[in-house]
């Protein structure tokens, strides 16, 4: 027994002198000397935006891969880990600095939503590395632009490879900012909450984008993800110390919505994390920021991260001729006549709008061949194409996506409102695409219901008009919308166009009064722009002259300084050489004074839509005309608003 043990203490003995020998002698110890001089060489690695005023630093820490952000002086994200995660490795702890690998994008391209051009320009650094326990290496791509940064992770990998991603980077907001942020119960069908971030409790999990102003005035930021294919979607969990992290569909929380339509048995089997095939491209982790609201409101970020269309669906890409924006009138929320007859109807009165769709919910499958094609040629004779309702569950396999498009195209439907996909997991991911694809087939086009956030893939499918993702006008026991629908556009709408399915005139516009709901319709922009109100309703309205003359796009859009989120917000936004001014107030009554600098030189006729202190549900009309050096005085209600258009004479 003493023998034995002794002879075991000479073993221990020999091997930590074998080791020792093995750290001075080069030829014995050659991978870890190597491995570890090449941990030395990790370098910081700093990429500034095309007018050096946003920066994105990668923190020479090869123990932990971290970065910050700066706008000119002020920090915008404090020190952050980023943590990519490949079956069960940490790839972004102890790293191998390999090079680094700087270029430059400078392009516009033509856009739908706040303007009518895009401008993609920024300068960009692949940092090629590798994990030093399992020798993967990999590329972490970087882009600054003038208004945000974007990074992601490229995983080489054989096409039989199957491997599971899974990521936990921190995003570490600056003590003293205030942030904006709905939890995930209605998935992207929430209220939103505005707190403090060291309030955010730990736990809190929010849906992008989560949008946040810095101490100080010195700006905002707004966190969320570009170009989701192929991949999990990302949404935001809090860690108490004003760290907001990373985390896939399959550990974010059970959301009702999905609950209620497909049962826990499914969200479970959804909660296992899912593998990806060959090369494991992430989607891109975006940070937008600016000095100013309008900077915000501006970015095209999101599909400046996306490929461009291919022309064998879109020969001119987003204004190919058989996509085209435009406003729909829906049955739905503010009652009608549901039958065949009474859908014919809707579509009379759409036209006399000017209004260029019409959706029509689940009932048309109750119809024959004969009748769709009625009501389509009708449709068409008042200048309106149709859209047909449709639960996804219903579009699972290949068959059936064939099978439903071919049929609509046939019958000269334009597009399908599909709804239900309530979930961030790669197999829902994956199917969005398919139905775009199918649809692109088809020459169809898409609204997304019951919908996870867009990420620019617009630019990529351009026939996705819109999707839903937000808590909108469908949601009948929101009363507070005064507050609700002034953060929206900071907060929501960055990612790209929601279906609020806006305007409406009776008890579902809550604490809002009529001329709050008209303003909404020019602020609110998406490429399919669905009114919740009656089309009656709308017709029937003092206003319908200024109504229906608001676009679903616009060439420009300024948003002025006085807009604060929550509060306040104010829109300059231009159609061709027509202004219109859209303000919507919070829940407190404002008077606020605009220049209208906005305008060129000339005058203008100026149609003013005003509340009326008397009656919330109703406006009060004045005409006049302005030019360039005047300043609107502008007195609005608790929840109030006002529109003006002012056309050149």
């Amino acid at each position: 027994m003493c023998r034995m043990r002794t002879n075991h203490v000479f073993m221990i003995v020999g091997l930590i002198i074998v080791f020792c020998l093995a750290e001075i002698n080069p030829a014995m110890g050659q991978r870890s000397s190597s491995r570890r001089s090449q941990r030395v060489r990790m370098e910081q690695v700093q990429v500034a935006s095309p007018d050096g005023n946003v920066k994105l630093i990668i923190l020479p820490n090869a123990e932990r891969l971290s970065f910050t952000v700066t706008l000119g002086s002020t920090v915008v994200i404090d020190p952050s880990t980023i943590v990519m995660n490949l079956d069960g490795y940490d790839l972004s702890s102890g790293v191998v600095f390999g090079n680094v690998e700087r270029y430059e994008i400078d392009e516009t391209y033509p856009w739908q939503g706040a303007h009518s051009t895009a401008v993609n320009k920024c300068n960009g650094a692949k940092i090629s590395l590798q994990h030093d326990l399992s020798f993967i290496d990999y590329v972490l791509e970087v882009r600054v632009f003038n208004d945000g940064i974007a990074f992601r992770h490229i995983i080489a990998g054989e096409e039989s490879d199957s491997r599971v991603p899974d990521e936990y980077t921190t995003f570490v907001i600056p003590a003293g900012s205030m942030v904006w942020y709905h939890d995930l119960g209605g998935h992207y069908e929430a209220a939103y909450k505005n707190n403090d971030i060291s309030d955010v409790p730990v736990g809190q999990w929010a849906g992008p984008p989560v949008t946040f102003k810095l101490p100080g005035e010195a700006g905002y930021g707004s966190i969320t993800e570009a170009n989701l294919v192929d991949y999990t979607g990302m949404a935001l969990e809090a860690d108490g110390r004003r760290g907001l992290i990373t985390g896939l569909g399959h550990r974010q929380p059970l959301n009702y919505p999905y609950e209620l339509r497909y049962g826990r048995d499914e969200a479970k089997r959804l909660g296992a994390p899912a593998s990806v095939t060959g090369t494991i491209t992430t989607p891109w982790r975006v940070l937008m920021v600016g000095k100013d609201l309008n900077t915000l409101v501006n970015s095209t970020i999101a599909p400046n991260l996306c490929p461009p269309a291919d022309p064998k669906y879109f020969p001119d890409g987003i204004k190919t001729e058989w996509v085209k924006p435009g406003r729909a009138v829906w049955r739905y929320l503010d009652g009608g006549d549901r039958s065949f007859e009474g859908m014919k109807e809707f579509s009379r009165m759409a036209g006399q709008l000017g209004y260029e769709y019409h959706i029509l919910e689940g009932f048309w499958s109750r119809w024959s061949d004969e009748q769709i094609k009625e009501i389509v040629e009708y449709s068409k004779e008042q200048g309106v194409r149709l859209l047909f309702w449709k639960h996804s569950n219903q579009l699972g396999t290949p068959e059936q996506r064939e099978e439903f498009f071919t049929r609509l195209h046939r019958l000269g439907v334009a597009g399908a409102k599909i709804d239900f996909l309530d979930h961030e997991a790669k197999e829902v991911i994956d199917h969005y695409e398919a139905l775009l694809r199918k649809a692109a087939e088809n020459q169809m086009f898409v609204d997304f219901h019951g919908a996870n956030k867009p990420t620019g893939r617009q630019r990529t499918w351009p026939n996705e008009l819109v999707r839903e993702a937000v808590r909108g006008m469908e949601s009948s026991s929101l009363r507070e919308r005064a507050q609700h629908e002034t953060i929206l556009p900071f907060a929501r709408y960055l990612a790209g166009p929601a279906d609020y399915t806006t305007m409406h005139f009776g008890d579902r516009r809550g604490d809002t009064t009529w001329t709050h709901q008209i303003a909404s319709l020019a602020i609110f922009a998406s490429p399919l722009l669905t009114v919740a109100a009656h089309p009656q309703s709308i017709l029937d309205n003092p206003a319908v002259d200024v109504i229906k003359s608001i676009p679903a796009v616009w060439d420009e859009t300024i948003v002025l300084p006085e807009s604060a989120i929550g509060e306040l917000a104010i829109f300059a936004r231009r159609t061709s050489q027509t202004w219109f001014l859209a303000v919507m107030c919070g829940p407190e009554a404002k008077t606020i004074q605009v220049p209208l600098s906005f305008l060129v030189e000339g005058p203008y006729n100026a149609s003013l839509v005003c509340d009326d202190k008397e009656n919330d549900a109703t406006v009060v009309m004045k005409n006049r005309t302005a030019q360039r050096g005047d300043t609107l005085t502008i007195e609005m209600s608790n929840g109030g608003g006002f529109v003006g258009r002012f056309s050149k004479e």
